[in-house]
């Protein structure tokens, strides 16, 4: 694995280290605090390390995984706060611990760009996708404008690779064996940065695995079908388990972070404590050894440390003691993390600070676009935009094969919600009603703006089948949509298309209405109007079946219902928001 050695200049690096320092208002939220929230989602997403050989190797569910272990232990319960005068006092703690931090940090031009470098050394990085370029998903095109979604794989490995991590992890005969991504999500932030979504996919999910490319050796890992998840991190870094999930969802992933047992310690310790809750007194514990060795007692509970790694890993003890309620454990912890980091004053020091990012800089690896510590500020940032209550959590449809599971139509449908930019929550911005004019517009799904206020694109796509396209539609179309009042169509000659079936492409929420509204007067089915990325307003293509005339015929046989852009219930939707989410005890492992 490489490690990142970035030099900026001194100046560049006293600004870089003043931002981390003098923004970094956890409880104020104005600032670097909700961006170390979300930079520490990502982290307390990656802290799942998932299942691990217990102390005398067994294998936790006889399936090839690795089985759990660890020790128990009660952790306090959350602190509480009280009234408006107490949050200005924290505020003000908070904004002078910061600027503290800031010129304790910086003291001078000379120390500030050394721990700067301390820092970005700390970083270790590796490729983004090891598989081939051809096999890669297509980076989404902006919206109006200018932005794009942003994707970023979130890895949890078990390797072995130390001392502390075989401590943790248990299994001697399994020291620096190859490691397993036995926790991935990932992390989907929207264009225009309202909402997240998160997708996990149980280790246990069988699918086909890409070739991939070792970058430090250049040795080639074949293709595999039908293996499980996990053994793609293994097979060259984690750059070959960012080639299988775009491999499996044609979604463009843009970054990945991945952590392992230690770091998650580390960082859970560096936080201070995560609240979790579980119905009923909890060990995680079986006769021949198995289970996290997780221990509360009923109600809610700080976790960190060692105990916030077994809870991440508990798997014998919630629900119904597999790796999906393993899922619900590990999203719950996630959404009490951003709600701890973005609402409770715990760091109110420059020592505590500093000592978050020394664990943050040191617990993870990440891709090599976030190999600097101003990289990753930036990505906390736009992270941090993310209102608490837009994030949502979700497993990926699956159905059980044999001992392990698949996905299904519903998995399908989730990866479509998510390469549309389609918020998993329901709660997508839809334009207000626009104001009333002498002519109002026919009834649309949504409201839409005056016809003569609507944009719309038009392309000829009506080549296809062995033939050329037909000459002039798209001039001629636009024509038409200028004589029914859209006087803001525009015939785009600029990009040759081919599209089997007319259909209306629009990039947002806001635009819906817009593009419904154009369907309706050209007599387009609504089942032909789709949301995408690849376009940057409503845009019209012109297919094969309309090559001729000016009215447009829908065939029978091509009307089907629209698809609806719900989130499947399937994927067990969570919102961080909810701070009733509790786990469910199997009464086996009650005591």
């Amino acid at each position: 694995m490489a490690r990142s050695s970035v030099r900026p200049d001194t100046a560049e690096a006293e600004q870089a280290t003043a931002e981390a320092g003098v923004t970094d208002h956890v409880a104020a939220g104005d600032g670097r605090g909700q961006a170390t929230g979300g930079r520490e989602t990502a982290a307390g997403d990656r802290d799942a390390a998932g299942d691990a050989p217990s102390e005398a190797g067994g294998d936790d569910d006889g399936d090839g995984g690795r089985g759990d272990d660890g020790d128990g232990g009660d952790g306090g319960g959350p602190r509480a706060g009280s009234g408006p005068d107490r949050r200005r006092r924290r505020r003000r703690v908070l904004r002078w611990s910061a600027t503290l931090l800031a010129v304790v940090i910086l003291g001078g031009a000379g120390a500030g760009y050394l721990y700067y470098e301390h820092l970005n050394a700390n970083i270790k990085s590796d490729d983004l996708n090891l598989g081939d370029a051809k096999d890669r998903a297509a980076e989404p095109t902006a919206n109006a404008a200018g932005q794009k979604p942003l994707n970023i794989l979130l890895i949890g490995s078990d390797a072995r690779n130390t001392a502390e991590n075989q401590k943790l992890g248990g299994a001697k005969d399994t020291f620096d064996g190859p490691p397993l991504a036995d926790v991935q999500m990932l992390l989907h932030v929207s264009a225009d940065r309202s909402n997240m979504s998160v997708i996990s996919m149980p280790r246990d999910t069988l699918l086909d695995i890409p070739k991939c490319t070792d970058p430090d050796d250049g040795r080639e890992y074949a293709a595999l079908n039908n293996e499980m998840t996990n053994v793609s991190l293994g097979r060259g870094g984690p750059g070959c388990t960012v080639a299988t999930w775009e491999k499996l969802t044609d979604i463009h992933i843009d970054h990945f972070m991945m952590i392992d047992f230690s770091g998650v310690v580390s960082m859970a310790d560096a936080i201070g404590g995560v609240p979790v809750c579980v119905d009923a007194s909890v060990y995680s514990h079986t006769r021949d050894g198995k289970g996290s060795g997780l221990r509360l007692p009923e109600g809610t509970h700080s976790v960190k440390g060692r105990q916030a790694l077994q809870w991440l890993r508990t798997r014998y003890g919630f629900e119904d003691d597999t790796d999906l309620a393993r899922a619900k454990a590990q999203h719950m912890y996630m959404n009490s993390m951003v709600r701890q980091l973005r609402s409770e004053a715990k760091l109110t020091n420059p020592n505590a600070l500093r000592k978050l990012a020394e664990a943050a800089t040191e617990a993870i690896t990440v891709d090599d676009g976030l190999d600097t510590i101003t990289r990753m500020y930036d990505l906390a940032t736009e992270l941090q935009k993310v209102p608490t209550e837009r994030i949502t959590m979700t497993t990926m449809p699956n159905r059980y094969s044999g001992a392990r599971v698949v996905p299904t139509e519903d998995a399908a449908k989730l990866f479509r919600l998510v390469r549309e930019d389609i918020a998993l929550d329901g709660k997508d911005v839809r334009k207000p009603p626009a104001a009333a004019t002498a002519s109002p517009s026919p009834t649309v799904t949504d409201t839409a703006a005056p016809d003569g206020d609507i944009a719309v694109q038009v392309h000829n796509s009506t080549r296809g089948d062995g033939r050329a396209a037909a000459r002039g539609r798209a001039a001629t179309v636009t024509q038409l949509l200028t004589g029914k009042g859209f006087t803001g169509a525009v015939a785009d000659t600029s990009t040759a298309t081919s599209e089997k079936q007319t259909v209306i492409r629009y990039p947002s929420a806001d635009l819906q209405g817009d593009a419904e509204r154009v369907a309706k007067a050209l007599g387009i089915p609504t089942s032909q109007v789709k949301r995408s990325t690849d376009v940057t307003g409503v845009t019209l293509f012109v297919g094969a079946d309309w090559r001729s005339g000016s009215a447009y015929t829908p065939s029978k046989a091509e009307e089907k219902p629209k698809e609806d852009d719900n989130t499947p219930t399937s994927a067990e939707a969570m919102n961080a928001a909810d701070t009733s989410q509790c786990m469910h005890v199997d009464p086996a492992y009650s005591w």
